[in-house]
């Protein structure tokens, strides 16, 4: 148990991490209405190496198919899986409430109505803007969260910066409901991408958001420690030197940064920032510089295993992803209340 409790990732979870996530992506690879013979994938992706050339036995169809369409949107679920996850621990470390993620501070409310503006074509936005325009609009309900939380006079608490970010998302989203009623037309679309999913995942999607995650991954990697300090209570890691409010600020605006990121290419996919830091919680301990980590591996894994149920449980329909993780999340949600009424959290 002791062992559990350490801050430092042992080699056993990081190899298991990353063959998870190995073993998830390839059968999502192999997984859809056109086999793919695994022998022939494998050689086909070791194509992609600059330098390498192997034979491969598929046809020109199946090499796109695979390389274009599968590929991508592999790399894509696991870019949006493991962000949404390891932001969602990053929101429990600051605010130390299991139940927080990366939707707390109005990220979901603002990427909706920023989203509704460029599909109903409000201000002169187009439908081709709709991943910047839900990107602008996330971030800029966290600043407001934070200029509503800090202009209270108890605003630089924790608890302030929630009941701020409740206030502020309940505003962005009756104004995205009067946008809708406004638009009725365009009601599809925008429940569509609500629902969130993966189907029009292409590079261009991975080159747009891999950036952003990059740097605010690491950024909040970088502070799993701090988190660790900031789990005794505000007041204690002040005495121990640390600017509890800077550290607050810094994490939750990259953890935003990289959720607003990848909302704006995926649509709201819920509960995933719950589920799976809770999860290693439970089977590998609380320090979060092993969370965090783990949350971004297993993350990854389990949102491409969503979306293959996604693309197979109703074939040849799709189902949206965010049903595939909704349908997950609420029990595991209950669950979580169950043993915080017990006490056990």
């Amino acid at each position: 148990m002791e062992e559990s409790r350490s801050g430092y990732l042992p080699f056993g979870w990081l190899v298991a991490g990353l063959l998870t996530l190995i073993a998830v992506g390839l059968f999502s690879i192999l997984s859809g209405p056109i086999d793919l013979a695994a022998t022939d994938v494998f050689r086909e992706l070791m194509n992609q190496i600059p330098g390498v050339s192997v034979e491969s036995n598929l046809s020109e169809l199946q090499s796109a198919i695979l390389t274009d369409i599968r590929l991508p949107r592999v790399i894509l679920g696991m870019i949006v899986g493991g962000t949404l996850a390891v932001a969602g621990g990053a929101y429990q470390g600051v605010f130390r409430n299991p139940l927080a993620d990366p939707w707390l501070l109005g990220v979901a409310a603002g990427a909706g109505l920023g989203a509704t503006l460029a599909i109903s074509g409000i201000v002169n936005l187009s439908s081709a803007l709709l991943p910047p325009a839900a990107f602008i609009g996330a971030l800029g309900a966290v600043a407001l969260t934070y200029f509503v939380g800090y202009s209270l006079r108890a605003g630089r608490t924790a608890t302030t910066l929630i009941l701020a970010g409740v206030a502020v998302a309940s505003f962005l989203t009756a104004l995205q409901t009067y946008v809708q009623q406004q638009n009725s037309e365009t009601l599809r679309e925008v429940y569509s991408w609500i629902l969130g999913g993966l189907q029009t995942a292409s590079w261009r999607e991975v080159r747009l958001v891999l950036p952003y995650v990059v740097v605010s991954v690491g950024i909040v990697l970088f502070h799993g420690r701090l988190l660790d300090v900031m789990s005794v209570g505000d007041e204690e890691a002040s005495a121990l030197g640390i600017n509890v409010s800077r550290v607050r600020l810094t994490v939750v605006i990259f953890a935003s940064l990289g959720t607003a990121a990848v909302v704006a290419v995926s649509g709201l996919i819920g509960f995933v920032g719950i589920i799976v830091p809770h999860t290693v919680r439970l089977i590998a301990g609380s320090s979060y510089r092993r969370l965090l980590v783990l949350s971004t591996l297993f993350g990854a894994a389990f949102l491409v295993l969503a979306d293959v149920a996604a693309r197979t449980v109703a074939a040849p329909a799709e189902l949206p992803l965010g049903v595939i993780t909704a349908f997950t999340g609420a029990p595991f949600f209950a669950m979580i209340l169950r043993r915080a009424k017990g006490g056990a959290l």
